[in-house]
């Protein structure tokens, strides 16, 4: 993963512009920290498959079980990512890591959540994933010579194509999707997903491995002084927790944000 250090907003704006389409986004309100899953910093230095494993049915279970007591949309889902999806959307912790298409939406997460008294920088990854799916979808194709799908073939049935095949064998590979039922507030974010297929391994392990050497991946390291000029271009975009959220949460959000932004101009 290539690392970028910006330092004048300019420069910020040039770098994720000139991007091409094929690119998700996540931003971090700390550039000292890695990809993480938030399972993965639930089970910490005692991460293993199994106990991965143990967490991930655990919660299933327990969600499944009780969805239907608190559901208001009566919308259930019907795949497993489907399912972990719903799951990261409440705050259960998952392997999925939240992405964007849009890395305006990727600066605003960065933002979302940083302290600026803590004076430290803050981050946004960009990761090609037509290349990083394209990698994927050819390791599976090695090991199984009938399995013949490409990027394209699965663009309306990348959960299908995960819950049968991908997730069914473990392939140490990773693998982005936007679920197939997508509720309002990942819709305004335009999100997506990144997870570790093979749940003995980190996604950060995953993408640092042979498999996705060449893949283009950068990390922005965006310097702390570029905060309140930050959060200015994302007001002007009308890029807020208001219009992002579109509920009383969203509003308490920007009114926070917008505090903190205050007293640090």
């Amino acid at each position: 993963m290539i690392e970028k250090t910006i330092v004048d907003i300019d420069n910020l704006m040039h770098a994720l512009n000139e991007l091409p389409n094929p690119f998700i986004y996540r931003g971090q309100a700390s550039a000292n920290w890695g990809l993480t899953s938030a399972l993965e910093r639930v089970i910490g230095d005692d991460w293993s498959k199994k106990a991965a494993l143990k967490f991930e049915e655990f919660s299933l279970r327990q969600f499944k079980s009780k969805f239907h007591l608190y559901d208001r949309e009566n919308i259930s889902p019907d795949t497993k990512l489907s399912w972990l999806a719903a799951m990261q959307h409440y705050g259960i912790p998952t392997r999925l890591v939240d992405f964007t298409e849009s890395p305006y939406v990727a600066l605003y997460f960065a933002l979302e959540t940083y302290c600026p008294n803590a004076h430290g920088d803050f981050a946004v990854f960009a990761i090609n994933y037509s290349e990083l799916m394209d990698r994927s979808l050819q390791i599976v194709s090695d090991h199984d010579n009938e399995f013949d799908e490409t990027r394209q073939t699965i663009q309306d049935k990348q959960d299908q194509v995960f819950e049968e095949v991908i997730e069914r064998y473990s392939h140490p590979i990773a693998w982005t999707t936007e679920p197939q039922i997508l509720n309002t507030r990942l819709d305004r974010q335009a999100g997506s997903f990144l997870l570790s297929v093979d749940k003995g391994t980190k996604i950060s392990n995953v993408l640092n491995s042979a498999t996705y050497e060449g893949v283009t991946m950068f990390k922005f390291i965006i310097s702390k002084d570029l905060y309140v000029s930050v959060f200015a271009l994302l007001r002007k975009m009308n890029l807020t927790s208001k219009s992002l959220y579109g509920d009383l949460d969203g509003l308490a959000k920007s009114i926070r944000m917008e505090m903190l932004a205050y007293a640090s101009d």
